[in-house]
This record gives C-alpha cells, sequence and structure tokens, in this order.
C-alpha cells in the first residue's frame, strides 16, 4: 500500500522557516518524481515545488522561488521541503505527492498525496 506521510508542519512567525518532511513507503521510492503541493483557506491547491526522481532536476513556483528548497533521500525514503522567509501568504495545508503521469505540475499528475501538514505563518 502506498503511503505518504508528511510531518514538520507548525506555525512560525513571518521570516521564520520550517523543513517539512514526507516520508514514503509501499513503493519504489527512488523511481518517481515527486511535488510539493498546498492548498490555502478557501482557495484550490497550489503546486509549490518538484523534484525528479534522482534529485537532480528541482522547479518551483515563482512565488516561492528562491525561498524554498525541495530536497530528497532515496535512502531514506523521504522527501523535503526546506522554508525561509516564510510570508503569511504561505499559510496552507501542504501535501507531498506522487508524480503518476505526465509532467507532475498539474494537479492530475499525482496518483497519490499524503494527508498534509498545516503551516501557519502569522505574528
Amino acid at each position: 500500500e502506498v503511503q505518504l506521510v508528511e510531518s514538520g508542519g507548525g506555525m512560525v512567525q513571518p521570516g521564520g522557516s520550517l523543513r517539512l518532511s514526507c516520508s514514503a513507503s509501499g513503493f519504489t521510492f527512488s523511481s518517481y518524481d515527486m511535488s510539493w503541493v498546498r492548498q490555502a483557506p478557501g482557495k484550490g491547491p497550489e503546486w509549490v515545488s518538484i523534484i525528479n526522481y534522482r534529485g537532480g532536476i528541482t522547479d518551483y513556483a515563482d512565488s516561492v522561488k528562491g525561498r524554498f528548497t525541495i530536497s530528497r533521500d532515496n535512502a531514506k525514503n523521504t522527501l523535503y521541503l526546506q522554508m525561509n522567509s516564510l510570508k503569511p501568504e504561505d499559510t496552507a495545508l501542504y501535501y507531498c505527492a506522487r508524480v503518476g503521469h505526465g509532467l507532475g505540475y498539474r494537479i492530475n499528475d499525482y496518483d497519490y498525496w499524503g494527508q498534509g501538514t498545516q503551516v501557519t505563518v502569522s505574528s
């Protein structure tokens, strides 16, 4: 059974940092591109970042570029998202998602999602 379990969310002041983790099991993690997706209250899902199966290629939404860093440890079956210089508009439920098909930038490209971890940026 494929499982994705996010952790590391919490409440932080503007300008602060958090590191999200996504622990994967039930499939060959090193064979799949992975993405982070977030959903703010009252809004639709928003793609945040993607990393290819080897970890050598990454991409970011313009809204987080330069502040967030995606990475993975295939030996530990874990995906990460380092978030720095957090802003109130980064407040959302953050999901990791497995890219099942396509390029991995669209919601329909994902075949498995985690349950999400809440990030709240507020003073």
